[in-house]
């Protein structure tokens, strides 16, 4: 007799969801059989989506509480939106713990949270009804930062000493849904919506395979914001007629740019430097990922468009617009570098299965709610850091109770 298969259900429906769907093809230990959403078309949809890869009998639910409270569903992938967080956490604990529905794991996607407070929050809920977790973190597991840092390590650091200087980037031409753009719902803006890639980015690579991130340790961070693009006028404009009169950056803005130096201090006694920029303001093909590390006699070097595949389109060729080749594609016409399988290149495919099989008990967790609040603090001291024009020690006093004025709405270009 074979025991049934382990049931992952998802919070939210939108792009973040549907790229762990389309991932889930190499997931061998798990199926995604629910999905809410607060839309009941869109969870609907999603569910579709499952039926069309083959990856489980998904099913839409009413409510949070129903998905937690089937038996079928094991684990969930929390993949809403920051602002509704907190909420969504509370129902899944309410329900646990009116002993309606049994968990075996809880994984969250970036940021855990839109501050300090509010991840602790999460974490404490989650702890306080005893279920694992996991903080998703997709581009420690893209096959090329995974394969680079192992060979690097095993060969460069282990003759010639640890890496001394680590870079990061995510850059695009701007969020799809108008919450991003929206500091009092998002919690800021660039920094807070995809710093949290880099700046843990940077700390991994720097950290020796099968040792814990507290073995490279933040003393000091360095940050910079600024609006480049959208505070234009002509581009505020376009923003508010994309976005709705809810995101009007001639009012309310929020920081397009953001940069953050992190000081380290490792185990061995050396010091060790991170570099971490964020981009809405990109102008290119479309999302670009990058990383390097650099040691005593070598380097790594990661360019997620430099894909080995490229197409190319004469102005003769007509089409809508689409995101068919890369992920926040820019242009139709032209030489065009294509990304394919894109999940499985930024690492959704690798992160699931780890997360399934850690719940499973098959694997230790390689990363916690406990790091998805470590990286909140690291980028609210940025933010702070920013604020006040100067370096912070890590973490700075009160950090806990910080809200970038990002966040709340007096944020002004100067």
């Amino acid at each position: 007799m074979t025991s049934r298969r382990f049931g992952v259900g998802f919070i939210g429906s939108g792009f973040n969801t549907r790229f762990h769907m389309m991932g889930w093809r190499g997931v061998r230990d798990a199926d995604v059989l629910g999905v809410w959403s607060p839309t009941a078309k869109h969870a609907a949809s999603a569910a579709r989506l499952c039926a069309d890869l083959d990856i489980g009998s998904c099913k839409p639910y009413k409510r949070i509480a129903d998905m937690v409270a089937d038996p079928t569903i094991d684990a969930i992938w929390l993949c809403g939106p920051n602002h509704a967080r907190v909420a969504n956490v509370e129902e899944i604990v309410d329900t646990i713990r009116q002993g309606r529905g049994e968990l075996r794991g809880i994984a969250c996607e970036k940021p855990l949270a839109r501050n300090v407070a509010e991840a602790q929050q999460v974490q404490r809920l989650a702890q306080s009804v005893g279920v694992a977790t996991g903080y998703l973190e997709n581009q420690l597991f893209a096959p090329h930062v995974e394969a680079g840092k192992a060979l690097l390590w095993a060969r460069g650091a282990a003759t010639t000493g640890r890496p001394y200087l680590a870079r990061a980037a995510e850059e695009h031409s701007g969020p799809h849904m108008p919450w991003f753009w929206q500091g009092q719902l998002q919690g800021g803006g660039v920094l807070n919506d995809m710093m949290c890639h880099s700046a843990l980015m940077v700390r991994y690579l720097l950290t020796r395979p099968g040792d814990p991130l507290s073995t490279v340790r933040p003393v000091q961070i360095t940050g910079h914001i600024a609006s480049l693009k959208w505070t234009r006028p002509a581009y505020a404009t376009r923003l508010r007629k994309m976005m709705g009169s809810a995101v009007d950056y001639l009012k309310t803005p929020t920081e397009d740019f953001a940069s953050m130096t992190i000081e380290f201090a490792t185990d061995s006694g050396e010091r060790a430097i991170g570099e971490a920029t964020t981009s809405w303001s990109f102008v290119g093909a479309g999302l670009r990922l990058s990383a390097e590390l650099l040691g005593p006699e070598y380097s790594l070097k990661w360019n997620s468009l430099d894909s080995g595949l490229q197409l190319f389109f004469s102005r003769e060729v007509r089409g809508s617009a689409g995101e068919d080749l890369v992920e926040k594609q820019n242009a139709e016409v032209g030489v065009m570098p294509v990304v394919p399988e894109e999940y499985a290149a930024y690492g959704y495919t690798n992160e699931d299965r780890h997360f399934v099989r850690v719940f499973q008990g098959k694997e230790t967790a390689r990363l916690t709610f406990a790091d998805g609040v470590e990286v909140v603090k690291m980028l609210m001291t940025a933010y702070q850091s920013a604020e006040q024009g100067k370096t912070l020690p890590f973490p700075p006093r009160g950090i806990e109770r910080f809200r970038p004025a990002v966040a709340t709405g007096t944020w002004r270009i100067q």
